[in-house]
């Protein structure tokens, strides 16, 4: 291998080995970790930093929510997959100490301090007002959906509810057949099947009453919708075509100047048209200022949504959606047309101008009524 760039023998000893800290850079964010995990007051928090009087002394809580936090910053959910990162990731491994805990342990220490790691998540935001991060009062929205631990199986809808209902009547016409055969055969074979066949049926018909009865409190819901794992998780449909999930839709406000999170909320709408102003103001709030600017995608595109931000001060630059067929009709859709402001006409993508009628009041909404007598369609 001559030639080449050759690693060192995995087999040879060095008598004075590296320190781990010299793994790790001095702009590094497990630095920033370090020191503001070590910095925060765990007790006034509501972190339980006196050990129980046991025979194996516990982890403490900092070394905990340094794990935690250094996964939220690098995507780490999963409980398990800390339990590997701290076993072979320097950084972790400069972080913890070398201390490498168990999954058990770290999904309970976040499941038993939910409310305090929130304290320490607004401890980390007030830090960033106090380093003047947010100057630019200028975020980002944007919802991600989050699988809940409820399967599909045990989540129900109108839609679910029929389909699993039909699907049941379907099964027991089709046992009734088999069965109504096996009795023309009447043998001790075709008797026993009968018998297998009649069991089925009654236990189908247990479960059509255990659906009636969910179906019945799936109505009295405002949503329609029940889950019977998780109670707050809903399903919605994701990015693929007729896919969906149960889970929750968590609206999260960005520095886009940073990237660092000012604020989230987990809600269990499947869609974010109704999330903007509510999204807006608690950043607003986190930031302290009177004026914010706001960037989303047309996901968020609700006119109710828009002027409530504007009466709160807030600026939004959010991409409109378009609903209209006409595109598909071989039409101009209404973005084609070009407003000319002087004249009150608009400017037609074929040369000519649609002037303006009369107006109308529909649905609670005035409507301008403009259109060219020289188009085809209005002749």
């Amino acid at each position: 291998m001559t030639g080449f760039i050759e690693g060192e023998c995995r087999s040879q000893a060095t008598l004075f080995p590296e320190r781990l800290d010299d793994y790790i850079a001095e702009e590094s964010p497990v630095r920033v970790i370090d020191v503001f995990v070590d910095e925060l007051d765990l007790g006034s928090l509501r972190f339980k930093t006196v050990p129980e009087d046991t025979e194996r002394p516990p982890y403490h809580p900092a070394t905990l929510l340094k794990i935690y936090v250094y996964g939220y910053l690098n995507r780490i959910q999963s409980g398990r997959r800390l339990e590997r990162e701290a076993q072979r990731n320097v950084e972790l491994m400069w972080l913890t100490g070398r201390l490498a805990p168990d999954f058990k342990t770290i999904t309970d220490f976040r499941k038993n301090n939910g409310k305090a790691i929130q304290k320490v998540c607004r401890e980390f935001v007030l830090i960033c007002r106090k380093l003047e991060l947010f100057t630019d009062a200028f975020v980002a929205i944007d919802g991600s959906k989050f699988k809940a631990v409820n399967n599909r199986d045990r989540n129900f809808t109108k839609a679910k509810m029929k389909r699993r209902l039909q699907q049941i009547d379907e099964s027991i016409a089709r046992y009734l057949s088999q069965m109504a055969s096996a009795d023309r055969q009447d043998t001790e074979a075709t008797k026993q099947q009968s018998e297998r066949l009649q069991d089925k049926i009654t236990r189908l018909k247990e479960e059509v009453k255990r659906l009636k009865a969910l179906e019945k409190e799936m109505l009295d819901r405002p949503d329609q919708q029940i889950s019977l794992t998780d109670p707050d998780a809903r399903s919605m449909a994701t990015s693929g075509r007729g896919t969906g999930m149960v889970g929750y839709n968590v609206q999260t406000a960005v520095d886009t100047k940073h990237h660092m999170i000012m604020t989230h909320e987990v809600t269990n709408v499947g869609h974010d048209r109704s999330a903007l102003n509510s999204a807006a103001v608690s950043a607003k709030e986190v930031i302290g200022t009177d004026t914010l600017d706001v960037v989303a995608d047309r996901g968020y595109y609700s006119g109710t949504e828009i002027l409530d931000c504007e009466t709160s001060q807030i600026t939004t630059y959010i991409p409109r959606i378009h609903t209209s067929g006409s595109i598909k009709k071989g039409l101009f859709s209404k973005r084609d047309f070009k407003w000319i402001a002087q004249d009150n006409e608009y400017a037609c993508p074929a040369g000519e101008r649609l002037i303006w009628r009369f107006s109308t009041e529909e649905h609670g909404k005035l409507v301008n009524k403009y259109w060219s007598s020289n188009c085809l369609l209005v002749r």
